[in-house]
């Protein structure tokens, strides 16, 4: 089931584009471990053609032969390292939302600086099986927009200082108020 983005539309698209050229000229787009050797090299053509006429389903539709057969081996408590386990079923689908949501939620930032909309409002955009308490906490929260697009710029991959999104799988996105 694909997010439902509020503001989906050829301005926003824009905007993601924008950000998604930005990062790769700037060698700071995310890729997965978990992406083969191919699958980097037509990853950031995939990501700008969803964003330019598509979504988080079309893109997981597209990444699907794009992975590894295996993980990366875990590292153990006793120090050593697991037998790679076998890919997610789901990796394509968990990468392409949180990679698109990511680039979406700059794109209502940017849309509303440019509008002097200095807030953006959290919303769940999928519904989830097991919703987490913190998740549930954020929606309806008014984020600040400056503040929410420097942070989704700075932390590249990784969990970020405002919380949001809270996690992979949360559902939550940002809507313009």
């Amino acid at each position: 089931m694909p997010f439902e983005f509020h503001h989906l539309d050829a301005r926003t698209r824009t905007f993601m584009t924008s950000e998604i050229n930005s990062d790769l000229h700037a060698e700071k787009l995310y890729f997965s471990d978990n992406l083969s050797e191919e699958g980097c090299a037509n990853y950031p053509i995939l990501l700008l053609d969803a964003a330019n006429d598509g979504n988080d389903s079309s893109l997981a539709g597209s990444l699907v032969a794009s992975f590894k057969s295996h993980e990366k081996p875990r590292k153990l408590a006793s120090g050593g390292y697991s037998k790679p386990p076998i890919m997610r079923n789901n990796a394509h689908e968990m990468l392409a939302e949180g990679e698109f949501n990511r680039f979406y939620m700059r794109a209502i930032c940017l849309r509303a600086m440019e509008d002097n909309i200095r807030t953006v409002i959290v919303y769940r955009a999928k519904e989830v099986n097991n919703a987490r308490s913190a998740s549930e906490e954020m929606i309806g929260q008014h984020m600040s927009a400056e503040a929410l697009l420097n942070d989704l710029r700075t932390h590249v991959g990784v969990d970020l200082a405002l919380g949001l999104p809270p996690g992979p799988n949360s559902g939550l996105s940002v809507r313009l108020p």
